[in-house]
């Protein structure tokens, strides 16, 4: 940090006797700083005030904050790790509609916890939810009140069980996500990368040190609050309760905080997938039980080497995960989805077996099933409007709406 370091102590400041003050002068970042500016440190009082006054006034009204239920916080948090508020809201209206309570979500199988988490990614954190609420359950089905017993549950990192212990419980633990580092940072001017030491350290000791006592709740919501609305990338500054306590607009430097870490690179993957069609049903398969998107449902597919085609790879790719010999059909196009470290590059292809009638394995109503699943613990022949109620992966998801999910949209000759 520079010169507002947490372990910093600051005398009180001299001024001349009989000498007024000069006009506030330009920062190095060219605006005028906001007068009267109060150093945070000296001032926590007033600005765990500010804040709160602020929140009463501006809080969004959001589900989960009608009732602070540990259950609906514990949803609510988990849900909008990495996923924009409007959409959250709308996932956990639908989450608790089907799952209303912990006994709910314990007793319902694991792809319809997968199914309704579909669209908001990172499944392990809908079959970690899933694992916590049957253990609840197992364990009497009182959720656990104290940050330790929060934190033992499957999937719970340090920030979830501290914003499920404050806020459902109003236990006097800091919440510190993105919002709040950022708050902190230009609050204080903290000048080294947030997410590395000391930087981090600092930021969860200054979160620690302005909660206010009895309001664990409505502080760490109003800290979050800010840097959601307020306190953004883009900072709205005149509006912000905090403003005349800000050393980063103080001094200027309000854009350069927080100090970025580095960037993690981003992984090109070309992939290609194929929609098997036989007798008006298409080709489905479970994929394993470990790995990327576990136990999903998927078109069959896999990357395409550097000595093929994307029309090559595919029927490479089905004839050693199916063993089915599998012929293109036609090219449904190109299909792109970003994720976190790598951005997938997908060629679609509409496909067809080679001959129907050389399986020996039928289904009931005799298509032909694969003697050996290489990639996948389950498969299925479902019709189209079954897709629906499966688990997909964003980008096979994205297919099958391409193909099949308004009729009207239906690519001739699927």
């Amino acid at each position: 940090m520079t010169q507002h370091s947490l372990l910093q102590t600051t005398g009180p400041r001299i001024e001349p006797e009989n000498v007024s003050a000069p006009p506030p002068a330009p920062t190095p970042g060219g605006a005028v700083p906001p007068p009267g500016y109060l150093m945070p440190e000296e001032h926590t009082d007033a600005v765990q005030t500010a804040l709160l006054d602020w929140f009463a006034r501006h809080k969004r009204a959001l589900p989960w904050r009608e009732r602070y239920t540990p259950y609906e916080v514990w949803i609510s948090e988990v849900m909008l790790q990495q996923t924009q508020m409007e959409r959250g809201v709308a996932y956990f209206r639908r989450w608790m509609e089907r799952f209303p309570d912990v006994a709910a979500l314990a007793a319902a199988p694991e792809e319809d916890v997968l199914h309704a988490w579909e669209g908001l990614g990172y499944y392990n954190r809908a079959r970690n939810l899933h694992k916590a609420a049957r253990r609840i359950m197992a364990q009497g089905g009182g959720f656990p009140d104290t940050p330790e017993g929060i934190r033992a549950l499957p999937g719970i990192g340090p920030y979830t069980a501290a914003a499920i212990a404050s806020i459902a419980f109003n236990i006097p633990v800091a919440c510190v996500d993105a919002n709040v580092e950022r708050v902190i940072s230009r609050l204080f001017d903290v000048d080294s990368p947030v997410r590395q030491e000391p930087a981090a350290s600092i930021i969860r000791q200054w979160a620690q040190r302005l909660l206010p006592p009895g309001k664990a709740r409505e502080h760490n919501q109003a800290m979050m609050e800010l840097g959601a609305l307020i306190c953004g990338k883009k900072a709205n500054c005149p509006q912000c309760p905090l403003e005349r306590f800000c050393t980063a607009r103080h001094l200027g430097i309000v854009h350069e905080r927080p100090v970025p870490g580095r960037k993690a690179s981003i992984v090109p993957l070309t992939v290609a997938s194929g929609v098997l069609f036989c007798r008006g049903k298409v080709f489905v398969q479970q994929r394993l039980n470990t790995g990327a998107w576990a136990r999903l449902w998927e078109f069959p597919g896999g990357r395409v080497e550097a000595d093929e085609s994307p029309a090559e790879a595919i029927v490479r790719e089905f004839r050693e995960e199916t063993g089915f010999a599998v012929r293109v059909r036609r090219p449904y196009g190109i299909i792109r989805h970003g994720y976190t470290t790598f951005r997938v590059t997908l060629h679609c292809f509409g496909l067809e077996l080679e001959d129907e009638n050389a399986a020996a394995l039928r289904d009931d109503e005799g298509r032909p099933l694969p003697e050996v699943l290489t990639a996948a613990t389950a498969c299925r022949w479902l019709a189209p409007e079954e897709l629906a109620g499966i688990a997909l992966p964003a980008a096979h998801r994205k297919l099958a709406d391409r193909l099949f999910g308004n009729p009207q949209n239906v690519l001739p000759g699927v």
